[in-house]
């Protein structure tokens, strides 16, 4: 499968998941799917692989390798953050809804591991450090931030011990000190995460442009 063909079909993906997920959104509820990490991370997903179906983008360069950078530690966190609370209790993240497998599986496996094929293999990207982990500092306190100053404040749902409306379930039964705690987990293990894709990116572009620059 050429690269291009590969691209075409990891948009139309994108975009027919983005379309389910608008569909099937709660519109009663302040921020709708947007509430939602794994929405960002969607969202994020369906703008690279637009962008990497243009020719001058989609280059084995370094072209725009930070926000790709970035977006490939979220797919990450998503990943990890929610199959570890699915498999500890699955209410933990759905609640009392019913997940849907064919979404589920990809939001949070597929779609995240076609847009690190791009980025490594057809991009060969994640070329910087420092940036990266200043790019997540900044998502997770911006996520933060949506959560607990305005999605959990303006909705009611769902109904945890602690508080309400906070977007997922397990957060409503913390108290603020123990969800500031968990952004920060959360952020450090976005940290860890980006020595190891740098390693990966590294691995994966020539060693003649390695010397070039011995930062790549």
């Amino acid at each position: 499968m050429t690269a291009r063909r590969y691209r075409l079909i990891v948009l139309i993906l994108a975009i027919l998941y983005s379309i389910d997920v608008a569909v099937t959104a709660d519109y009663g509820t302040f921020g709708a799917q947007f509430r939602y990490l794994t929405i960002w991370a969607l969202t994020g997903n369906l703008m690279a692989a637009a962008a990497m179906t243009v020719p001058g983008f989609g280059r084995p360069d370094g072209r725009f390798d930070l926000p790709l950078s970035l977006l490939a530690i979220v797919n990450a966190l998503v990943v990890i953050s929610y199959w570890r609370l699915f498999l500890i209790d699955p209410s933990l993240v759905n609640g009392e809804n019913d997940p849907k497998p064919y979404r589920e599986y990809y939001l949070h496996l597929v779609g995240p591991a076609l847009m690190w094929i791009d980025l490594f293999w057809l991009k060969r990207g994640f070329r910087r450090l420092l940036p990266v982990a200043g790019a997540l500092a900044a998502m997770v306190v911006a996520y933060a931030g949506w959560a607990e100053l305005l999605v959990g404040p303006l909705n009611d749902a769902p109904v945890g011990t602690v508080t309400s409306g906070l977007p997922y379930p397990f957060l409503n039964d913390m108290e603020l000190p123990q969800r500031l705690a968990f952004y920060g987990t959360t952020f450090v293990g976005g940290l860890v995460l980006i020595p190891v894709f740098w390693g990966v990116g590294r691995l994966r572009r020539p060693a003649a442009l390695r010397a070039e620059d011995p930062a790549l």
